[in-house]
């Protein structure tokens, strides 16, 4: 039942060629405001015309991002219609191999959209930036924490908060909470993990608080127990920080951390990524994890509980992060656009009531001109796990 509601889906979008135009059921409103969102949906992969080129039984992964992506869109848009708003949504497929990006940018134009909603990669960054400038509208990163090395665009908003504002709101939380304790960050040799130290290092310069006395010891991947005893104190409280990206590296790390959790007192302080790994595993037991993610959503409010019951009463599943992004980000900037119209680039930073989380969408400010490069979220949570349960989330 569920692959035959997806397949359906597909089939849709596939029929009216890669646009799709959500609107009230009445067109007696003058005025309708224009959006555009961009996801990967492989149609062509997955379709020889409208044939599906897969057992029916079989649903690629490399569908599902930017299919539930569009599936939480598609759920606010149902909303704002039921609400009668005066909208026109156009839905384009970024793996189409028939419509090259440049070419949906022409069309998106000559649509007169106003606003464009991306779930993009990182080669495709600075091209929605670039097309959001040219044409004077905004474009929403949705889902990359990258700025695609972006310089004075005051159109392009990034959702997910990039590694140098993730490596600031860790310094501060760090000030805020561990700042007496031993502070070790533990990472492997890296360029990336060399951009993590110098963040560090430089917001340590010229925080307005006193700068944290932080260690660094570098391990080789397949780093032993007895590396990290020689970095404890058993009568000292250690804040054990993960200077690297790498998944494996950090369940490793909380791994062999978890096992000296009884003779030595530490804490591990993990990164964005590590809202991928499953915390619940027996072997993290006893070890208290603290990440940050500008995403968090318990879940337990009305439309999320709708979203989840629709899913698992229509579908047979269980909504992923990815459709409630779609569904938050879409509802958030159509209510933006329906509410400032052709001012809406002067006001994305306008706070409105939450759906799932909280944004701070602030300007960004190139340091040697001190000119606006683009607009970032700043807003992280902190997630507090224990024995794989959310003890706190600040």
């Amino acid at each position: 039942m569920f692959l035959r509601k997806l397949f359906g889906n597909i089939l849709i979008l596939l029929l009216l060629s890669g646009s799709v135009r959500a609107q009230p059921e009445h067109d007696t409103v003058a005025r309708k405001f224009r959006i555009a969102i961009f996801s990967p949906l492989f149609l062509d992969s997955a379709f020889a015309g409208e044939e599906y080129r897969y057992p029916k039984t079989v649903f690629p992964k490399f569908l599902n991002p930017g299919l539930e992506f569009y599936e939480g869109a598609q759920l606010a848009l149902d909303s704002l219609n039921r609400e009668r708003a005066p909208l026109e949504v156009f839905i384009y497929d970024t793996r189409s191999s028939t419509q090259p990006l440049e070419h949906q940018f022409s069309e998106a134009e000559r649509n007169g959209v106003q606003l464009i909603i991306a779930n993009c990669s990182n080669s495709e960054v600075r091209l929605f930036a670039d097309e959001g400038l040219r044409r004077n509208i905004p474009v929403i990163n949705a889902n990359l924490p990258n700025d695609g090395g972006v310089e004075g665009n005051p159109f392009f908003v990034v959702l997910n908060p990039t590694l140098k504002t993730q490596m600031e709101g860790i310094y501060r939380y760090i000030q805020k909470y561990h700042a007496l304790d031993q502070l070790v960050v533990f990472r492997k040799k890296g360029q990336l993990e060399d951009r993590i130290r110098s963040y560090l290092e430089e917001i340590g310069k010229i925080t307005r608080s006193v700068p944290l006395k932080i260690r660094y010891v570098d391990l080789p991947d397949s780093f032993q127990v007895w590396q990290l005893r020689a970095q404890l104190d058993s009568a000292a409280e250690t804040l054990c920080i993960a200077g690297t990206l790498d998944e494996k590296f950090g369940s490793r790390l909380i791994q062999q951390l978890a096992s000296l959790r009884k003779t030595y007192p530490v804490r591990v302080m993990g990164m964005p990524t590590w809202d991928d790994i499953n915390l619940s595993r027996p072997e993290y037991r006893g070890i208290e994890i603290v990440y940050s993610n500008p995403f968090y959503n318990s879940r337990m409010d009305r439309v999320s509980m709708n979203i989840s019951n629709y899913f698992s009463t229509r579908l047979y599943a269980r909504p992923s992060d990815m459709v409630f992004r779609g569904y938050e980000v879409t509802w958030r900037y159509a209510r933006l656009l329906l509410q400032y119209g052709s001012d809406v680039s002067s006001n994305l930073g306008v706070r409105q009531p939450r759906v799932f989380t909280d944004f701070d969408i602030q300007p960004v400010l190139n340091r040697e001109t001190m000119m606006l490069d683009y607009f970032e979220n700043k807003k992280l949570y902190f997630l507090r796990w224990q024995d794989g349960v959310i003890k706190g989330v600040y």
